[in-house]
């Protein structure tokens, strides 16, 4: 099990971080190798991912959503094993630290010899850096859930 802790710093506040981090569809736009999200209901979301040319399907279940706060997810079905949590930490008048814990299984050699290379931390710190360039360059969330589960 591979263990990753990635942070970002954004100019935006933490409303605007959290906002645009509850709208999961979007993320295809600043997370290379997911191809499609789909919102299935509040709390499930059906990914479809490419990565080094395989693709892979499965859901995620959001098990933990405060507004503002955190968001936490584990994946229920498909080939992928990963869970997570995001958290948004105010730093400063329109400035969020934005952090990344993510526990992900690889799934056969190709995944494994990645992982212990580092692909898949690196992925998650290019990816954090692309939500930064994202949010920031469009000073507004394209959208907000304000749930809580």
């Amino acid at each position: 099990m591979l263990e990753i802790e990635e942070s970002v710093e954004v100019r935006v506040p933490v409303s605007v971080a959290y906002d645009q981090w509850t709208q999961f569809e979007q993320f295809p736009r600043f997370m290379e190798g997911v191809e499609r999200i789909e919102q299935r209901t509040p709390t499930l979301t059906h990914w479809v991912t490419k990565v080094d040319g395989v693709s892979r399907e499965f859901d995620a279940e959001i098990t933990e959503q405060i507004p503002d706060e955190r968001v936490a997810w584990t994946t229920v079905n498909g080939n992928v094993r990963q869970a997570g949590v995001v958290t948004f930490h105010r730093l400063d008048e329109g400035v969020t630290k934005v952090m990344l814990q993510l526990r992900h299984e690889p799934q056969g050699v190709v995944e494994t010899v990645g992982d212990l290379l580092g692909f898949v931390q690196h992925q998650v710190r290019s990816d954090l850096k692309n939500f930064k360039k994202f949010i920031e360059e469009r000073g507004s969330a394209t959208g907000a859930w304000r749930g809580q589960v």
